[in-house]
């Protein structure tokens, strides 16, 4: 191979070819460092007849510089690549990308200094010193790792260096982890378990695609089931993958699995340290790690012999990216599950309704475990009709919520109460002059966050003090803060029970890994009697003691026009009610909504969820929806409204007229200002049969923009604001 061609990680690069200097080896897949003017370029060597571009002359190629020490992408992984690039629309650069999770660890292997405390603590310290004593005991990385976690300088742990509280420990980089026994606590499944976990074994032996639904109400042993399959996995030195929706849940998935094989799998997530990153991505890649658990990103990496992949809450939006290469990792996950020719087991208690269509049709198979394990039983579940039963003045929580929190505070059981909205109001406003705080940057209000003193912007991050007078009329003590948040629900308990110890579950209050393991081992201790929580709490968890559930606004997710809010709302709240009495005690959900005939409602509060499904499978067969028809999103976006008007308008205008694709608007965005750009959407519609990425690609590839606006495609949306 005298010619090859690459395909570097910059879309606007495209594609390049080089020549292979004497004596250098490399194959399809192997990444490489080239020369592109004074810089220096990283690249995959891909197959030429994959990759169009203008043949260059041989006397103008440039020489590779080099090869990276790292195992080539494989041809299975540069598959998935190219399919998610076609399908998604994407730049096959961007996808490419995320196979290269840590830059450092192409490098190859060695040794790195790292830092951690010494056990010496001094009379004296700065506060900063201090500060950073207190957040590194049991931490250990680099100075800009360690100086991240403690929000010091790194000047200051320098200093704490040279002062001898800090010590260098030398580090292998490729150290080996400690392998996972699939003996080590085998568990007693019943008989449908023990069925479910048969096939799954049975398929890891087979090393053929198998694509299977395992569909089990809350509590029913799921995760146990697919952890057989994970043992057999292991057993044949085989590599397994888990897909968790979020990072929240890794902690409890942690505990589960080191209880079972002995140790904790390895972790691939965004919150990692770069070491950490840079030793699993060496694991994977050379197939000393076994068992990966990680977020979406997870499913690229250049696994050396993949044996089955996991998607648990296979129905969690989360696995959706809103940004960057907008793709599904759960229908990914099956692609690369049929790429690699292996079984990839979808697990939920609440499916969603596209992948129960693939299982009717019979392209998965469908796997029931339709009774919780060890006896206990489903929550009874029960409608506060809030136009019936209000709450008092200034309250939110009904007095029957109110009586069933109080008794299980005296039976020393534990309660939780959900609310999908963080903060302590979603909107303050002047009661002088009426005056309503608004993010600057989006069109959203600024939510108030009482426990940190601040407005917030959820969508970009923007925060401001909480001002003392209005800034608009200058009237002191006039604020008021309108609906409410779960901190507001939070401090409604404090009142009612005051002897209750409450703790507050958002992603504000558990953004760590520590901090969510040390809220589940005091809900496990007893250490709570009542826990307020946002969407965090409602799947994963497994707290005996916990015997009600009470939904605070079960109408919040059927507002707005989320074409999906029906099924969104049923699988949050039949999620969250699962937490209910999953121990001995049975347990209670109470659900309160201005809208008890809604069909989401009914159909939980009469445990009826194959009715559900009928109905919404039905309303998206009438109105061409997935899984019966198709959606695309096309999302235009400038700094200069005026400018993203006008190329909306143009791709509006010069969109193909099909008969099975319908393209509605543009139209401004729900959330039509977003991080500062003024946003417009196009919709379109086609039937199953349509050649929707190849219309868009012919519609979209010839139109020119300013070099200010952005066009995003979004494949299958999931959001629409």
């Amino acid at each position: 191979m005298q010619r090859v061609r690459l395909l570097v990680f910059n879309a606007a690069l495209g594609v390049l070819d080089y020549r292979v200097p004497e004596g250098m080896t490399i194959e399809f897949g192997s990444i490489v460092v080239a020369p592109l003017g004074p810089r220096q370029v990283l690249g995959v060597v891909w197959e030429p007849e994959r990759l169009n571009t203008q043949e260059v002359p041989e006397s103008k190629l440039r020489p590779l510089l080099g090869v990276m020490p790292a195992p080539p992408l494989s041809e299975r992984l540069r598959r998935l690549i190219e399919w998610t690039a076609d399908y998604y629309c994407a730049p096959l650069s961007s996808v490419a990308r995320m196979a290269l999770g840590s830059i450092s660890a192409l490098r190859g292997g060695g040794t790195t200094t790292e830092y951690r405390l010494t056990g010496v603590e001094p009379a004296r310290l700065t506060p900063q010193r201090a500060a950073a004593l207190d957040a590194l005991q049991g931490e250990q990385g680099s100075i800009r790792e360690l100086a991240e976690l403690a929000s010091v300088s790194d000047g200051v742990l320098r200093g704490m260096v040279g002062a001898g509280l800090l010590e260098a420990v030398t580090v292998d980089l490729d150290r080996p982890y400690p392998p996972a026994r699939p003996e080590f606590a085998e568990p007693q499944l019943n008989d449908i378990q023990q069925h479910a976990a048969d096939i799954f074994v049975e398929a890891v032996k087979d090393k053929k695609f198998a694509p299977f639904l395992l569909d089990g109400v809350t509590g029913s042993g799921k995760t146990e089931c697919y952890f057989e399959a994970v043992a057999e996995a292991i057993r044949m030195e085989r590599q397994v993958l888990v897909l968790l929706p979020e990072i929240a849940l890794t902690e409890n998935f942690l505990r589960r699995f080191e209880h079972r094989f002995g140790v904790p799998p390895v972790l691939w997530h965004s919150s990692l340290k770069s070491s950490e990153r840079r030793r699993a991505w060496r694991a994977v890649s050379l197939g000393a790690a076994k068992v990966i658990v990680g977020a979406r990103s997870a499913l690229f990496l250049p696994y050396a012999n993949l044996g089955l992949i996991v998607v648990d809450e296979a129905h969690e939006i989360s696995f959706k990216q809103d940004d960057g290469v907008r793709y599904n990792a759960r229908d990914v996950a099956v692609m690369r599950a049929k790429f690699e020719g292996i079984p990839i087991v979808l697990a939920s208690a609440t499916p969603a309704l596209e992948s129960m269509q693939l299982a009717e049709a019979g392209v998965y198979r469908k796997i029931d475990l339709p009774s919780r394990f060890g006896g206990a039983t489903l929550p009874a579940i029960n409608i506060l009709d809030l136009r019936e039963e209000a709450p008092e003045r200034g309250r939110w929580i009904a007095p029957k919520l109110v009586e069933a929190m109080k008794d299980r505070l005296a039976k020393g059981e534990q309660s939780l109460l959900f609310l999908n909205r963080r903060g302590y109001a979603p909107l303050t406003l002047c009661r002088n002059c009426g005056y309503r705080f608004q993010c600057p940057n989006c069109t959203a209000w600024l939510v108030e966050h009482r426990f940190s003193k601040r407005l917030a912007c959820h969508h970009c991050g923007h925060e401001t003090p909480v001002p003392e007078a209005c800034p608009d009329c200058g009237t002191g003590d006039c604020l008021v803060a309108c609906g409410p948040g779960v901190e507001r629900i939070a401090d409604e308990v404090a009142e009612i029970l005051p002897e209750a110890r409450t703790a507050l579950v958002t992603s504000d209050t558990m953004n760590t890994p520590a901090a969510i393991g040390e809220f589940v081992a005091m809900a496990e201790n007893k250490a709570i009697d009542v826990i307020i929580g946002t969407q965090l709490v409602t799947k994963g968890y497994h707290f005996p003691d916990l015997t009600l559930v009470g939904v605070v606004d079960a109408d919040l997710g059927l507002e707005g026009g989320d074409l999906r809010a029906g099924e969104r709302t049923y699988q949050q709240i039949a999620q969250v009610a699962g937490r209910a009495g999953r121990g001995e005690k049975p347990g209670e959900v109470l659900i309160q909504t201005r809208h008890p005939e809604a069909a989401v409602i009914a159909a939980l509060a009469n445990g009826d969820r194959d009715a559900f499904y009928a109905a919404e499978t039905e309303a998206r067969r009438d109105a061409g929806a997935p899984p019966f028809g198709r959606w695309a999103a096309i999302i235009v976006s400038s700094e200069d409204q005026a400018e993203a008007l006008s190329a909306a308008r143009a791709i509006g205008g010069t969109a193909p007229n099909l008969p099975d694709m319908l393209v509605l608007g543009p139209a401004p965005a729900p959330l039509s200002l977003l991080r500062g750009r003024h946003r417009f959407r196009l919709l379109i519609n086609a039937r199953r049969s349509a050649e929707l990425q190849k219309t868009l690609r012919e519609w979209l590839d010839p139109l020119e923009f300013p070099r200010g606006v952005r066009v995003n495609i979004d494949i299958d949306p999931y959001s629409f604001v």
